[in-house]
C-alpha cells in the first residue's frame, strides 16, 4: 500500500500479517529497517506521518487500528512499549532506536539509519 496522501517521497508498506512482519525482522539481518506504528485517529500521529513521508528510504507501516494484533507483537519482540506514534530501527533482528511522539522526526530517523547502516 502506498501513502495515503500524494506528493510524498517515502514508500510506505504496510504490513498487515504475521509474515510480513517477520520479514521485515529478517531483511534487518541485511540493513536498518523503519518500522512507523500509526494511528489514523490521532493529530500528533498525523504529524509524525508527515514527517516520516520525508524519508528516501521505505517504511514498514503499521496502522494501528487495522493490525493490533501485529503493533502487540513489535512490542514482544523487540519489549519496547506500545506507543502511536512510534517509529522503530530493528537491525539483525532488534530494535536499535525508537521515538515517539513528538520526537519523530525525519532528520532524527535519517540519523539513528545512518548510525546502524
Amino acid at each position: 500500500m502506498m501513502s495515503e496522501q500524494a506528493g510524498q517521497t517515502a514508500q510506505f508498506n504496510a504490513l498487515e500479517d504475521a509474515q510480513s512482519l517477520e520479514q521485515m525482522f529478517q531483511l534487518s539481518n541485511d540493513r536498518p529497517v523503519i518500522l512507523f506504528k500509526h494511528s489514523l485517529t490521532c493529530p500528533i500521529s498525523s504529524a509524525a506521518y508527515q514527517e516520516m513521508s520525508q524519508l528516501a528510504s521505505e517504511v514498514a507501516l503499521i496502522v494501528v487500528q487495522r493490525a493490533r494484533d501485529l503493533s502487540s507483537e513489535v512490542e514482544s519482540r523487540t519489549g519496547i512499549r506500545h506507543e502511536s506514534p512510534q517509529a522503530i530501527i530493528l537491525r539483525h533482528g532488534q530494535a536499535v532506536w525508537n521515538a515517539s511522539h513528538w520526537r519523530i522526526t525525519a532528520e532524527a530517523v535519517e540519523r539513528a539509519v545512518r548510525e546502524n547502516d
